[in-house]
């Protein structure tokens, strides 16, 4: 791509030819000095944040981020203090990894990121067996023929299991996960049970569940999981988590989440 062009982060949108074909990008401001590019369709929303906090990485992890997009979750992880752990983006579209590469390259994070264009269907192709310790997916939350539809076909493949569904997603994290490995994603709350039989499908035994609410008292819109390969059966319900307080503004925990980003009108939420 001739390396990444500069841009003035509060100029607005600007264009880059990506396989002969032209797209609108822009940047958004990350903690820590860092910078995310972004698409109209190649976006990010709390529930990749949440996810992102929710799995976090140990030191020294070896981790696959599968329907990686552009790279949020792993440059989350990179941010700051973060541990050293060395991250693989696995995306199906050349869009979005093409804007996962630049944002690599403008955080200076190649030796610790790297993102593969291929389908997770096919996780043999890419990636070797058993040498992750920790997998996460943000995956498509509407079955196929559900009546979701997007105007947008990179959208479309985004939220709806047109290419892929939670069961496609745990065998590839049972391809990758090496035992005691842990599986991270997240879900609407009425997928739960797909969830759960995928993974122990795949001898993934799930062990932790997070609800996420917007504010006290209403219906929950997320689930975050959390899997272990060759687990023991039992699961343990972490409090749930509240986004806003009754005044309307982020709860003391998103904000220690969001850290520095703390603008909810740049958030997408799903």
């Amino acid at each position: 791509m001739g390396g990444v062009p500069p841009f003035d982060l509060f100029r607005g949108s600007e264009l880059i030819a990506i396989n002969n074909e032209m797209f609108e990008y822009s940047i958004e401001p990350l903690a820590g000095n860092r910078v995310i590019y972004v698409s109209p369709h190649s976006r990010f929303g709390t529930d990749a944040v949440l996810l992102a906090d929710f799995a976090s990485p140990r030191r020294n992890d070896i981790a696959a981020d599968l329907c990686t997009g552009g790279g949020i979750i792993p440059l989350l992880w990179l941010s700051g203090d973060a541990p050293r752990a060395k991250v693989t983006g696995l995306e199906l579209q050349g869009e979005c990894c093409a804007l996962a590469r630049m944002s690599i390259e403008a955080n200076g994070d190649s030796d610790r990121f790297e993102v593969i264009e291929g389908d997770l269907r096919e996780a043999e192709k890419y990636l070797p067996r058993e040498k992750c310790s920790l997998v996460t997916c943000n995956p498509p939350y509407f079955p196929a023929g559900s009546g979701f539809a997007n105007k947008s076909e990179e959208r479309t493949i985004a939220r709806s299991e047109v290419m892929c569904d939670s069961y496609d997603v745990c065998r590839a994290a049972r391809y990758l996960l090496k035992y005691g490995g842990r599986l991270c994603l997240c879900q609407r709350p009425e997928r739960l049970t797909d969830v759960i039989c995928a993974m122990r499908e795949q001898g993934i035994e799930p062990k932790k569940l997070r609800l996420v609410q917007q504010r006290a008292g209403s219906e929950p819109w997320l689930v975050l999981a959390e899997g272990r390969r060759g687990g023991k059966p039992g699961v343990k319900f972490l409090p749930v988590l509240t986004v806003e307080d009754g005044n309307g503004n982020y709860s003391d925990e998103m904000r220690n989440i969001y850290g520095r980003y703390g603008d909810k009108s740049k958030w997408q939420d799903n």
